[in-house]
């Protein structure tokens, strides 16, 4: 199973910078989308599947904002929007799909940068959606969560740490939820095989950050301990551009 996890930073913007073309090279099995910004109504679904893949939808509440989507050449023996969270759904952050004994999670985690009373719901989302996994976990052993979590674990993942130690997405409670997510039965696919630093998911659009590299990783796609074993090739992909997010892409051995 070949899966990538991407923001898309609107849907519609990516489809007019080459999205669907870009589908059509087979880039993975399974792809999972944050923050497409579009109502269902809205979703160019027919040229998605023009491009080979099912898509899966679930869009928040308030128009043009946040959202996530599963694209996927592989049929799910289940779908299941949302996480039972009443603000979580209403901001379309989650979705889930079954595959054989594999669980796949594509969620859009809250950001933080609009002022403090977001990062207090950030910080409420992360022990709300630690609770929802580790239930889910206890009964479907081989997890996968993939998405924009809005937050970098280390000082290796960010461009600049000692600048930006009081931003949000590096604060150190937000690291210190990672740590938890980690100790507690999850690895991180990419840091399986690439431990080099100046590998990041995504740049702001100013100051010309792209171009001279000064990012973020923050978006994953971390394993529960069964599947480690199954780990084959992880790997960011910053020369795709229809977003301020590159994509992220992880290959399991059947």
């Amino acid at each position: 199973m070949r899966i990538i996890t991407y923001n898309v930073n609107g849907i519609r913007a990516a489809v007019k910078k080459g999205f669907i073309d870009w589908l059509k090279t087979d880039p993975a099995d399974v792809i999972c989308l944050q923050e497409i910004k579009a109502n269902k109504e809205d979703v160019p679904e027919a040229d998605i599947r023009s491009a080979g893949y099912d898509i899966y939808s679930y869009s928040a509440q308030k128009k043009g904002y946040s959202g996530v989507a599963v694209l996927t050449k592989i049929k799910p023996d289940k779908v299941e929007y949302g996480n039972g969270i009443m603000q979580s759904d209403a901001e379309g952050r989650v979705i889930r799909l079954d595959f054989g004994d594999i669980t796949l999670v594509n969620a859009y985690f809250p950001s933080g940068t609009s002022g403090e009373e977001r990062q207090g719901y950030k910080y409420q989302w992360l022990d709300e959606f630690f609770d929802y996994i580790g239930k889910l976990k206890a009964k479907r052993k081989k997890l996968i969560i993939c998405g924009d979590y809005n937050i970098c674990h280390q000082a290796i993942d960010i461009h600049d740490p000692v600048r930006n130690k009081n931003y949000t997405g590096f604060l150190p409670e937000e690291r210190a939820w990672m740590d938890k997510l980690f100790e507690n039965g999850f690895v991180d696919s990419f840091r399986q095989f690439n431990k080099e630093p100046h590998q990041y998911t995504w740049w702001s659009q100013f100051a010309g950050a792209r171009a001279n590299n000064k990012g973020w990783r923050i978006d994953y796609i971390n394993v529960t301990a069964p599947l480690q074993k199954s780990l084959k090739h992880a790997e960011i992909y910053p020369h795709i551009k229809h977003s301020d997010h590159c994509p992220v892409f992880l290959e399991l051995e059947a």
